[in-house]
Order: C-alpha cells, then sequence, then structure tokens
C-alpha cells in the first residue's frame, strides 16, 4: 500500500473579471487539479476538501494570499 499524500488546491485568476460567472477559471483549474489527483489515487494521492482560491491577485502582489 502507498503512503497518502495529501494534496492541496491552490487556484489564481490575476484578475477578477469573470469571477461572477456560476463557474469560472477558479473552478476550472480546481476541476482540472481535482481530476489529476483522482487519475493518482492509486499511488495514494488525495485532494484536500479545503480551497486555496485567489481571485483578482496579480502573481506580484504576495500580499492576502490564500496560501498564508
Amino acid at each position: 500500500m502507498s503512503a497518502k499524500i495529501r494534496c492541496a488546491i491552490y487556484t489564481r485568476k490575476s484578475s477578477d473579471e469573470g469571477l461572477e460567472q456560476e463557474f469560472n477559471s477558479l473552478d476550472a483549474q480546481r476541476e482540472a487539479s481535482e481530476s489529476y489527483i483522482l487519475s493518482q489515487r492509486g499511488v495514494g494521492w488525495t485532494a484536500l476538501s479545503k480551497r486555496y482560491d485567489d481571485g483578482g491577485l496579480s502573481g506580484g502582489t504576495p500580499t492576502g494570499s490564500s496560501l498564508r
């Protein structure tokens, strides 16, 4: 049996444009990440349920990151 590997998913969009949509870029990023993690469940990967989303934050703006 493989060791359990807990995976956090961090999503980011550098502008807030489109974030008000029912399904937005952060949701698409999360779905893609969850699918990949699910494909690795045989080697022990599992996605954490906590969301780490940064909508409307530029990569050059370190303050306010949900990873803190």
